[in-house]
């Protein structure tokens, strides 16, 4: 039985949702919790979900920072509670093509678990919400993504501030600086997000990967070979059986007089 992780599976195993609670650290995650997280990503991936949503089970609190417990027994060279390796592999997870990752921000996010929420493909905060890189005010760096993930979502000027002063942003200047997809009222998170996952779980899958390979690539190359590398992508992805029944789909209603707009719902 999990300590921290309930698994929620919905959309015929299509959609995964995973709440966190854990009352006595107060959402700060442990390292039992994160590699508890990790394992849960792999499975719902595994067992064939398409879409993962991350979200909370104890107000006021999302993922909060790493427990400092177990940061300074590690660096001591104590025993903690657990091996803590779940913070790469909870990243590579959200990161896989096969998955879209949708974070229900519905409490506050700080340190790590701030970082989890910057390595999701999408962001649907509540208002409430807010975002700290706290790490600086325990004599810390960030570690995985509080820099350089957070700066090309919200530009280095906006970055610098966070992680320099530790101050907290709420969710509706990361909405202005575009770090987050959707605002929502309290308690809207959860619901909004299972509502993009439906769409999301509906697309070909395929696309989904190929489309968000190129994206996770693009960043980090030059401009001309993010290029190349899209390219090379799509003629991949173009002589599939899946691609080529989704587009003679298409063009069978745009031969029925059907426009663009009709067709794809805008």
């Amino acid at each position: 039985m999990s300590d921290f992780i309930h698994c929620q599976s919905s959309d015929n195993g299509l959609v995964t949702v995973l709440s966190f609670r854990d009352e006595k650290r107060k959402n700060q995650l442990c390292w039992a919790a994160i590699d508890e997280l990790a394992d849960a990503l792999q499975a719902a991936r595994e067992q064939g979900s398409r879409v993962v949503i991350l979200v909370s089970d104890l107000s006021p609190h999302w993922f909060e920072h790493a427990w400092l417990e177990d940061l300074i027994a590690g660096v001591e060279g104590r025993e903690c509670t657990g091996v803590g390796d779940g913070w790469f592999r909870a990243l590579a997870e959200l990161s896989h093509e096969a998955v879209v990752s949708i974070a229900a921000i519905n409490g506050d996010a700080s340190g790590g678990g701030a970082e989890l929420a910057w390595a999701c493909d999408f962001r649907v905060t509540e208002r409430q919400a807010r975002f700290a890189q706290i790490e600086v005010n325990v004599g810390l760096t960030t570690g995985i993504g509080g820099c350089s993930r957070l700066s090309r979502l919200i530009g280095i000027s906006a970055a610098t501030e966070m992680v320099l002063t530790g101050a907290a942003f709420d969710a509706v200047r990361l909405m202005e600086l575009g770090g987050v997809n959707r605002l929502v009222k309290k308690g809207e998170a959860l619901s909004c997000a299972r509502q993009l996952a439906r769409q999301l779980a509906l697309k070909p899958p395929g696309a989904l990967q190929g489309l968000k390979r190129v994206l996770r690539r693009a960043e980090n190359l030059p401009l001309e070979q993010a290029m190349a590398f899209e390219q090379e992508t799509f003629q991949q992805v173009a002589v599939s059986e899946s691609a080529l029944v989704a587009m003679k789909d298409c063009q069978q209603q745009y031969d029925a007089d059907q426009s663009v707009a009709e067709v794809h719902s805008y």
